[in-house]
């Protein structure tokens, strides 16, 4: 246990680190390039901060662990929008763009009613899989595309300095970063589920708790040092676009290598919340009196939300 715990401390030391570093390096090569922050959030932070929920998603096919693959997946999404919004708005308020309520939040919305129709039969088979991977390659190659032609090096120019910065640096910066990012998080999964197996939780809670928050802690460490540093759509692009790869490519990954059959809570609780509260965004993000922004106290609705779905789970885990 002693061990467990000290593994679970060095990997949010080693989390702080790396966010820093990452973010730094997509916001200077988000300028450079005359990539919007909002794909730069996407495709590389979204993107590559899910490469944890993909490693253990897809090894829980092998496994045939299903609730733990579909648990991480769909749990991570929940936690992306409850608590790493939730908290990141609460540091420092989360301003909007129009462009996310006309494309990003519509596309992720319809996405997850795909995932949640695709369940209905309670079971995801290798179609269902191959799908959800089919969906993915043409909203990132779309979100590519549509990027590319709307960026304009001038809305990046809130970046200070970035000049001072050679190409190599910034290479290293998001390489490293996110290396050590995801390394990092894999060391403080590993140590609290170890802690949450000696206290006798089931997989599926694992799942959908403790791993699936863990495995989002790489997204809610750069989400945090982007609005920090002033990137915002930077922030709100890391977690759509991590909630876009976990519904899409590693449910369709784990469904394509290992079909499963699909536990009754996860439909009826797990993608009924997820559905929410991804509903829930275009409310929360409109601007009723001017731009829009999640202010703190919708970033404290969030988390009691959160709060609120982590007591379903433990009351159902305990039969109450």
């Amino acid at each position: 246990m002693v061990l467990s715990v000290s593994v679970v401390v060095f990997g949010l030391a080693l989390l702080v680190w790396s966010a820093d570093r990452f973010v730094e390096g997509a916001a200077s090569s988000a300028k450079k390039s005359g990539m919007s922050p909002m794909l730069i959030g996407m495709v590389i932070m979204g993107f590559g901060t899910s490469a944890p929920e993909m490693v253990v998603s897809v090894l829980s096919a092998f496994q045939g662990n299903p609730g733990i693959a579909l648990g991480n997946a769909y749990g991570s999404n929940i936690a992306n929008i409850a608590v790493i919004l939730g908290v990141t708005a609460v540091i420092s308020p989360i301003a909007v763009s129009g462009g996310v309520l006309r494309k990003e939040l519509p596309v992720l919305s319809v996405v997850t009613l795909l995932a949640a129709f695709q369940l209905y039969d309670g079971r995801l088979s290798r179609l269902d899989g191959a799908v959800l991977l089919l969906f993915f390659a043409v909203i990132l190659t779309w979100g590519i595309v549509d990027g590319r032609e709307n960026s304009v090096k001038s809305e990046n120019d809130s970046l200070p300095n970035a000049s001072d910065r050679t190409n190599r640096r910034d290479s290293f910066d998001l390489l490293v970063g996110l290396v050590v990012l995801v390394m990092s998080s894999k060391f403080t999964v590993w140590g609290a589920v170890d802690i949450a197996h000696r206290m006798g939780v089931s997989d599926l809670i694992i799942g959908l708790t403790v791993v699936a928050l863990g495995t989002s802690l790489p997204e809610l460490a750069s989400s945090i040092m982007a609005c920090r540093r002033g990137e915002h759509e930077m922030a709100l692009g890391n977690v759509l676009g991590s909630n876009l790869f976990n519904t899409l490519a590693v449910v369709g990954l784990a469904g394509t290598i290992c079909p499963m059959d699909v536990p009754p809570e996860i439909l009826s609780r797990d993608m009924a919340v997820m559905g929410v509260l991804t509903l829930s965004l275009f409310v929360i993000c409109y601007g009723f009196r001017g731009k829009g922004r999640i202010n703190r106290f919708e970033g404290a609705g969030l988390l009691a939300a959160s709060m609120m779905y982590s007591g379903w789970l433990l009351s159902s885990s305990l039969g109450m």
